[in-house]
């Protein structure tokens, strides 16, 4: 029997772990499927997804539902999950909330008999997801080289929500920074904020930087650009794919860039599941 009271999550890494501990903690019925390799969640109930498709309307599956179109994104489950027909038949009149839900709805026509919301697109979730992922940066930063962020010279590309807050953490560390931007509203706001501005069409001139974050999820960094940079500087690519650094070109050339999306769930596992269940409150209560 369906309860209100009840939430069922399906798949996801440490971010559902710790949002299944939450809401338990707040009181909710919470069933679990594919964290068989997964310490114990303790309050919760293990169930498949039949059992939990009859005892949950509200779902709660991970972010990004799935990577490849084909499998749910578990890596906790012993088996891995084919995303079919039959299971979407399951959540017929469900409410289904996933992050980047259009790839699972990709998979199967009978996803638009549930209600899919995603919770990824909300804006609150990605103002809240810039300081794990900021921070995130800093650590790698940090530790993957040999000098210090104070007082070196970091380029951000991109103003956005994770621009605009890895830009205050850089320089309350004493870092020189300069933000890239397109909007010439953008460029204002980032000298008002006490940066040098550099317009992201004109940056071959400007490549005397220990340190370059990218949040522009666009081929900026070519092969042209990156020669000009130094050896030494450490890039880090913050943005979604297709990411803003030609990557074999950069091997070849010898700048190490490293990859870093998805920071929230690798770097602060805790308070992404926070994030996440406050999202999808918000949404109920709309």
């Amino acid at each position: 029997m369906v309860e209100m009271n009840n939430f069922g999550i399906i798949g996801g890494d440490k971010r559902q772990i710790y949002l299944a501990k939450s809401l338990v903690a707040d009181g909710y019925n919470v069933y679990t499927f594919g964290f068989d390799q997964a310490e114990e969640i303790k309050g919760t109930i293990p169930a498949s997804c039949e059992e939990i498709a009859l005892l949950c309307h509200n779902l709660i599956f991970p972010l990004p539902v799935t990577f490849d179109g084909v499998y749910l994104n578990a890596p906790y489950a012993k088996e891995k999950m084919l995303l079919t027909d039959h299971l979407a038949g399951q959540m017929k009149g469900k409410r289904i909330f996933g992050g980047m839900i259009s790839r699972l709805k990709a998979t199967s026509p009978l996803w638009e008999q549930a209600e899919c919301l995603d919770y990824s697109t909300r804006e609150e979730f990605a103002v809240q997801n810039a300081v794990p992922t900021a921070e995130g940066a800093l650590e790698i930063a940090m530790r993957e080289s040999l000098g210090t962020l104070n007082g070196s010279r970091c380029l951000v590309v991109g103003y956005g929500r994770i621009g605009k807050v890895l830009s205050d953490m850089l320089a309350g560390l004493g870092a020189k920074v300069t933000v890239a931007a397109r909007k010439p509203s953008d460029l204002s706001w980032i000298s008002l904020h006490g940066y040098q501005c550099l317009d992201i069409h004109k940056m071959e001139g400007n490549t005397d930087f220990n340190f370059i974050f990218n949040t522009v999820p666009a081929l900026i960094f070519y092969r042209k650009l990156l020669s000009k940079l130094s050896t030494d500087c450490l890039c880090i690519e913050l943005a979604s794919t297709p990411g803003g650094f030609d990557f074999d070109a950069a091997e070849k050339l010898g700048i190490s860039v490293i990859k870093a999306a998805s920071l929230p769930g690798k770097v602060a596992p805790k308070a992404a599941g926070e994030i996440i269940k406050n999202t999808i409150y918000n949404m109920l209560e709309e």
